[in-house]
């Protein structure tokens, strides 16, 4: 007995010993909730002080000299342009003892054309051939008359325009050289958070200028290309390097000496760096370039559906019966599109594209952005819950899989042009412009009520006397635009609005 006893009263100490320790745990837990336990590490450290871990300090000599070599100073000029004055004309009644309106023209509504001065602007680029290919940001060249490259070493050369997207704001220009440096394509898929970059570029009137940052942010879409396009794709990674006007168009590397993005905004309240700049990825860049260069236009592939753009709300969520689920949430499949034809719904979750997840639309917007129209890719979705991938060929704006040709505005515009004859300019007195010779079905001019020898004298108030400043003043013009002009003969200004739709 006296050893049964012995025993119980050791059991019984123990167990209180036990819940006492257990009970005084969970006391403290509740005392100091939030404290880290000593030698524990929570699952997103996984591998951190493995092969992922710090290995030392980042040495940026080796890839800024590799770099800048292959970066240029862009410099462009706009040349003067006269605008048409829009004011009524009225008849001068001293006309006749003066011999015409010059003297008092202020007076009566006739003043002569304005003058847009010169403008001269400046930006970078990035050398991305030997033979002398250069990519930058379609509003460092757009409508530029002239563009001037300065190397690194000093060497100068003009450049021309091979071709222009102005929805993901790049553009490729050409110089007449051999025997260049150039960058090296890395993969911006691979780039993460935190991870080193070099911004490089001729900021402010500088020489090259190299500075260094974080990637801060992956996929981030700020609609600063809505200002140049109604189609515009946006998928930057932000970085803190510093970045200022004129580093447009330059390079973005990582340690490597790799290309991984061209430098094209800053977020700023004052137009200077204020600690946050975007570029585009390369693995949109180089899509663009080929494209550019192969074709003369961008091959763009659309899926053919319509998502929610920042996420939806807990209300939008319960009012339109969604479950919470990951990837881009489908609000509409119109018809004739990709995804119609595969089988996609309104209410989806897009997961994946080729296996690389997507949660935003900037990212669906970014994988896209890397094929062409008949591609066929595996789209992920998610539908009640499960996960099922899905073959899609993608398809062009249009609904087919052809490649889409370039199309020049004259070519929009539907009609043959020629300058007007100096001898039909001076009876008509006027300076220039341009004659309506033979309108084409299906055209721009077609649907207007301009008729065939109609010519053409201003655009939207631009003074147009050829057709280089025709072509010049309807540079990616889109909506209705108003043109200005006379029919020989006949003393009155005619103003008829011409409908342009954009690519």
């Amino acid at each position: 007995m006296k050893l049964k006893n012995f025993l119980a009263v050791v059991a019984i100490s123990a167990t209180t010993a036990i819940l006492s320790v257990w009970g005084y745990g969970k006391f403290m837990q509740t005392q100091y909730a939030g404290r880290q336990e000593a030698g524990k590490l929570p699952v997103n450290y996984a591998g951190f002080f493995g092969t992922n871990a710090p290995t030392g300090p980042v040495d940026f000599t080796a890839p800024a000299t590799s770099a800048t070599p292959a970066v240029v100073h862009i410099k462009t000029r706009t040349k003067a342009k006269q605008v048409s004055n829009n004011l009524p004309k009225r008849n001068n009644p001293f006309g006749d003892f003066f011999g015409g309106d010059d003297l008092f023209g202020d007076l009566f509504g006739n003043s002569g054309p304005r003058i847009i001065p010169e403008q001269r602007a400046s930006g970078s680029g990035v050398i991305i051939s030997d033979d002398g290919y250069i990519v930058t940001n379609n509003h460092v060249v757009d409508g530029a008359d002239e563009i001037n490259i300065t190397l690194p070493n000093k060497k100068s050369y003009k450049a021309t325009v091979v071709g222009a997207d102005p929805s993901s704001d790049l553009a490729v220009i050409k110089i007449d050289a051999t025997g260049l440096p150039y960058l090296v394509y890395g993969n911006s898929d691979e780039s993460k958070l935190g991870q080193w970059v070099l911004a490089i570029g001729y900021p402010l009137n500088l020489d090259v200028t190299v500075t260094a940052g974080i990637i801060s942010a992956k996929s981030r879409s700020i609609n600063i290309n809505e200002r140049q396009s109604k189609t515009p794709v946006e998928s930057f990674i932000q970085t803190d390097a510093a970045v200022n006007p004129g580093n447009s168009g330059g390079a973005l590397i990582n340690t490597k000496g790799e290309l991984i993005g061209i430098n094209s905004a800053i977020a700023s309240p004052t137009g200077s760096y204020a600690g946050y700049s975007y570029a585009i990825p390369v693995n949109i860049v180089k899509k663009v370039v080929n494209d550019i260069i192969k074709f003369g236009t961008v091959q763009r592939a659309f899926i053919g559906v319509s998502y929610a753009q920042e996420g939806l709300s807990d209300e939008q969520k319960k009012e339109m019966g969604v479950k919470d689920g990951d990837g881009v949430f489908i609000t509409d499949v119109p018809e004739g599109g990709a995804a119609k034809a595969a089988g996609i719904q309104k209410g989806d979750f897009i997961t994946k594209i080729n296996g690389t997840s997507v949660n935003t639309g900037p990212e669906l917007q970014e994988q896209i952005a890397n094929y062409k129209p008949g591609d066929k890719i595996n789209i992920t979705i998610k539908r009640d819950g499960k996960e099922n991938t899905i073959a899609v060929t993608l398809k062009n704006k249009v609904g087919n899989t052809e490649v889409v040709k370039t199309t020049t505005i004259l070519d929009k515009l539907g009609a043959d042009f020629d300058n007007v004859d100096k001898k039909t300019a001076a009876s008509n007195e006027i300076a220039g412009g341009v004659v309506v010779k033979k309108i084409k079905e299906g055209g721009a001019i077609k649907k207007s009520r301009i008729q065939e020898g109609f010519v053409i004298t201003a655009i939207n108030g631009m003074t147009v006397k050829n057709i280089d400043e025709l072509k010049q003043a309807l540079t990616n013009a889109s909506g209705t635009v108003k043109f200005e002009g006379i029919y020989p003969g006949y003393a009155e200004t005619y103003s008829y609005p011409v409908r342009i739709e954009e690519d």
